[in-house]
């Protein structure tokens, strides 16, 4: 059996419950002691009206326009036959304010359908208790359903725009998580990597220097797990201080030699930990890809923004943007910096930001 409502319906069971009002319609026939012929026309009626009652839920205008115009001539036709039909202009009539979405047409909707049924009693000389009940409670009904349904409908959009940001807040978190563990793995297998290769070649000559080398790819893997975890749990703090002396002992260990010139800025912990990740991606890449000689990291204080430089004299001259360089443009970007890029002799990247709140003292 087909199932009379979309199961996608706000109203759940109102409809069925509204259509208690057609006692009023089957009321007549009832007390009258009907005729065989009048029942027939009754039921006829009333199967035309759960017709067209029930398509409304399922279409879309200008179809439902059609369905409500239909159930007001039903019931206009049948005015002189059975006052009882005002129900069904009554019934249509509450559909005005879902099907025409807005107050300025569903006014001008109900001010038609009065005009309508003034006019057909005008020159029909229906029977007052017909009409006078019908705009009566027609007035009643479309008002209240116009407040309503626009109620409703800010609900709906209200309810959309909390979906919209509960699913933008999903993606900028699955967006910091990637780029957290892209620069917690990249700069721990960076190091691992190089300290493998470095204990291959003393494990013959110098086995407890490559010992050394073995224990801190041990003490490097659990770091990363432990900022593994941190940074799945959203509360990852990274310090410039332990950062530097990181991106030191990891330029050390692929025979860079490293020089840093920093100053004490005080930092709020989300500035901190952004230049920290900045600071530990940009020193990964120097390892990875710059095959340079030199580095030298620099932290300062300027015209009142905070200014991160990794340099390197490495081989430069690459223009793509991986993941890496994007993830730390969008990380500057985000405290409202810029990053600056040359390479036209090995690279230097500048990241800068405008010192505020914490960052002004």
């Amino acid at each position: 059996m087909p199932a009379l409502l979309p199961k996608n319906r706000e109203h759940g069971w109102a409809p069925y419950v509204w259509l208690v009002f057609l006692a009023f319609f089957l009321w007549g026939p009832i007390v009258n002691h009907a005729d065989s012929r009048e029942w027939t026309i009754t039921i006829v009626a009333t199967l035309a009206f759960l017709i067209m009652y029930f398509g409304i839920f399922w279409s879309k205008p200008p179809l439902s326009y059609i369905l409500v115009a239909g159930m007001v001539a039903e019931g206009l036709t049948l005015a002189n036959h059975n006052p009882g039909s005002s129900v069904f202009i009554i019934l249509g009539s509450s559909f005005i304010p879902w099907i025409f979405r807005t107050i300025a047409r569903s006014f001008t909707a109900l001010v038609t359908l009065i005009a309508v049924i003034v006019i057909h009693a005008a020159v029909f000389h229906t029977p007052s208790g017909f009409w006078t009940v019908s705009v009566v409670v027609v007035l009643g009904v479309v008002g209240s359903n116009i407040h309503f349904a626009e109620k409703n409908r800010a609900d709906t959009k209200l309810r959309m725009a909390h979906e919209e940001i509960e699913h933008l807040a999903k993606v900028a978190e699955r967006e910091r998580i990637a780029r957290d563990l892209h620069d917690v793995l990249g700069h721990t297998l960076s190091l691992i990597i190089v300290k493998s290769t470095l204990a291959g070649k003393l494990i013959d000559r110098h086995p407890e220097k490559a010992k050394d080398e073995i224990a801190d790819i041990e003490k490097a893997s659990r770091d990363a797990m432990a900022e593994i975890r941190s940074t799945l749990r959203g509360y990852s703090n990274y310090k410039i201080s332990d950062e530097i002396q990181r991106a030191k002992l990891t330029l050390a260990s692929a025979g860079i030699l490293a020089e840093s010139d920093t100053v004490d800025i005080s930092l709020s912990p989300a500035q901190e930990s952004v230049v920290a990740l900045i600071m530990r991606e940009a020193v990964t890449n120097v390892v990875r890809h710059s095959h340079a000689r030199n580095c030298r990291l620099r932290l300062a204080r300027e015209n009142g923004a905070c200014v991160l430089s990794v340099e390197d004299d490495g081989r430069g001259g690459l223009q793509e943007e991986g993941n890496g360089l994007r993830g730390m443009r969008e990380r500057i970007e985000a405290l409202g910096g810029t990053l600056i890029r040359d390479t036209a002799s090995g690279t230097k990247l500048k990241f800068e930001f405008p010192l505020t709140g914490n960052g002004n003292h």
